[in-house]
């Protein structure tokens, strides 16, 4: 699967699933790094069909009312170390590729994987 992750996430994340075997890219790689906006964002994400991964809660408006982008994974854990992010990125990936292949939205929390419909 694609990936994209925003700005709020660490570069070691997109790093971690890029191990696993998926297309990653963080906000940094892109030509205004962080500085990238929301728009550029959703339509990167629609152009080549990547998830995008943020704890930006504003991509679930643009997902609502805009329909982009392609698909969002929605980070809810608050304050989180990095390497416990790692692990539960790792401890969940399966749930998630599975609910990102019928689900447009996905949440991941400290305690759940939750599918919107």
């Amino acid at each position: 699967m694609n990936f994209l992750f925003d700005a709020q996430l660490p570069r070691r994340l997109a790093v971690c699933l890029r191990e696993q075997g998926h297309d990653t890219i963080h906000t940094l790689d892109l030509p205004r790094a962080n500085k990238t906006h929301d728009q550029e964002i959703n339509e990167l994400s629609v152009r080549e069909s990547r998830v995008v991964v943020t704890k930006d809660s504003d991509f679930v408006d643009s997902l609502i009312l805009r329909g982009q982008p392609w698909k969002l994974l929605l980070v809810t854990t608050g304050n989180i170390r990095n390497s416990d992010l790692e692990a539960l990125f790792l401890a969940n990936l399966g749930k998630l590729l599975n609910g990102l292949a019928l689900y447009d939205y996905v949440e991941l929390s400290r305690s759940a994987v939750i599918l919107h419909s």
